[in-house]
């Protein structure tokens, strides 16, 4: 394609720049690099490529560019260090068919968020690509950008709200604590047909390897594995994967859907949960393990739906539900010395849980997922008197 590109003097566009080196990786803040990526980003996206040789705003010949790993983070890092709001997933691409002219892809996401400025000491402005020029955008263009932002917000916190609805509708909250969790995708996937069963299936199982990286089966009890993963029913614009349960195991219902969108809830009975042979926590209790394993299961089944519908940023909310008249909320958490559970010495105040919201990408690499599911249990377990996740931890 560069190739061709070359011998077509295809010219530069508002979705495509010609850079015949990296910019210097010191110092790179105060570059040109912020504003290159947020005037691609304020456009909707688009791919600047280093090592071609431009002529007139037009592919004339490649160069060559190296980028050792560092560089590549350091490239990632002031998209969002430099940036405001900042611009993530980007995705960077070496192109070496030729070892003599390497030439380095760096393809900017759509975003929703824009207008993304940039900062020169005291002073900050939103670029945006016109063709093939970078501008500045003028105050009737940020006003309008601002307020579309706004609008997009407001729709996707009621389509979180929705969601939730849907999930607890039925449950027995008012006998024992649920964990609802749902995640919409900032931008919902674009099918031209709905989801398959199979395709939903494998939603549903591919979730154990992203889930176990965040905590051992052996941490608490995982709820999708009370879920019959392999055999998803219809549901509205979407596919359940109902409870599996017995009558002696009632206590670990769940449930979980995906939607043709990419928007994934997972409800979850986490209250009255065993506390021995034939007895039961109050509902009002719930086991610190047991919850960072909900957590666990929820993402790891939102990083699988994201591989499966190309989706990458999602909004989400985690949410305790359990009627703030009864006994209030509380964490059993585990303590090896004293071989069984017991509450934290400032856990004994009433919690009422604030549900957890955050913007989380899906496509990262393992450390990343890690950080950010780290981030979410740490805003969850600390509502109940306890310091850090017991369960899941920040690296690996």
């Amino acid at each position: 394609m560069l190739e061709d590109a070359i011998a077509q003097k295809v010219p530069e566009s508002t979705g495509l720049d010609y850079k015949s080196e990296l910019p210097p990786m010191s110092g790179l803040p105060k570059t040109d690099y912020p504003k290159d990526i947020a005037a691609m980003a304020n456009a909707g996206g688009g791919t600047i490529l280093y090592g071609i040789v431009e002529d007139q705003k037009c592919a004339a010949g490649r160069a060559h560019v190296e980028l050792s790993e560092g560089d590549e983070r350091t490239l990632r890092q002031v998209a969002v260090s430099a940036i405001s709001p900042p611009v993530l997933g980007l995705q960077i691409d070496r192109i070496d068919d030729d070892p003599s002219q390497v030439c380095i892809a760096v393809t900017v996401p759509a975003t929703l968020d824009g207008p993304h400025l940039v900062y020169r000491n005291d002073y900050f402005g939103a670029p945006i690509r016109n063709d093939a020029d970078t501008v500045w955008m003028r105050e009737p263009q940020l006003e309008a950008m601002y307020r579309a932002r706004f609008d997009r917000h407001r729709h996707r916190a009621e389509q979180l709200g929705d969601h939730h609805a849907q999930a607890i509708r039925g449950r027995d909250t008012d006998r024992r604590a649920w964990l609802v969790a749902v995640a919409v995708p900032t931008t919902p996937a674009v099918r031209t047909a709905r989801m398959t069963r199979d395709e939903a299936r494998d939603c549903f199982t591919n979730t154990a390897g992203p889930a176990l990286k965040l905590a051992r089966r052996s941490a608490g009890t995982h709820p999708l594995e009370s879920t019959d993963l392999h055999n998803p029913r219809p549901g509205f614009r979407g596919w359940v994967a109902a409870s599996v349960i017995s009558e002696s195991t009632e206590w670990a219902r769940a449930s979980a859907t995906v939607a043709d969108t990419g928007a994934v809830s997972l409800a979850a009975a986490l209250g009255a949960h065993p506390s021995g042979p034939g007895q039961f926590w109050p509902g009002n209790l719930i086991r610190l393990n047991d919850f960072e394993c909900a957590i666990a299961d929820f993402l790891g089944l939102v990083r699988s739906v994201s591989d499966q519908v190309h989706t990458s940023e999602y909004d989400l909310q985690i949410s305790l539900e359990w009627p703030d008249t009864s006994e209030p909320l509380g964490f059993l958490v585990p303590d090896p010395a004293l071989g069984g559970l017991f509450y934290p010495p400032d856990g004994r105040n009433p919690m009422h849980f604030v549900p957890v919201r955050t913007t989380f990408l899906a496509d990262v690499d393992d450390e990343e997922f890690r950080r950010q599911a780290y981030e979410i249990a740490l805003d969850c377990v600390n509502q109940g008197g306890v310091a850090l996740p017991t369960v899941i931890a920040p690296g690996a």
